[in-house]
């Protein structure tokens, strides 16, 4: 996430140098991410993540520091 993003609530992801924008939802929006495996991946990390994710972009909205949100095991 960015600060000073806005729009629908989305992050950034990054995958051997490809990058897309995904929803909470962990639909693509933007971006040239290929690989499925990632994008699988991706949807599973949004789906156990997603308070986190809302969380962060409260925090965000408000100018506050962002919390860590652990990867995938």
């Amino acid at each position: 996430m960015f600060y000073r993003e806005h729009g629908l609530p989305h992050f950034h992801a990054e995958f051997q140098g490809q990058q897309a924008t995904f929803t909470f939802d962990g639909e693509d929006l933007v971006g040239s991410l290929e690989s499925r495996t990632a994008k699988r991946l991706i949807r599973e990390w949004c789906v156990a993540h997603r308070a986190e994710l809302d969380a962060n972009w409260s925090r965000m909205k408000s100018g506050e520091p962002l919390e860590r949100i652990a990867p995938l095991d």
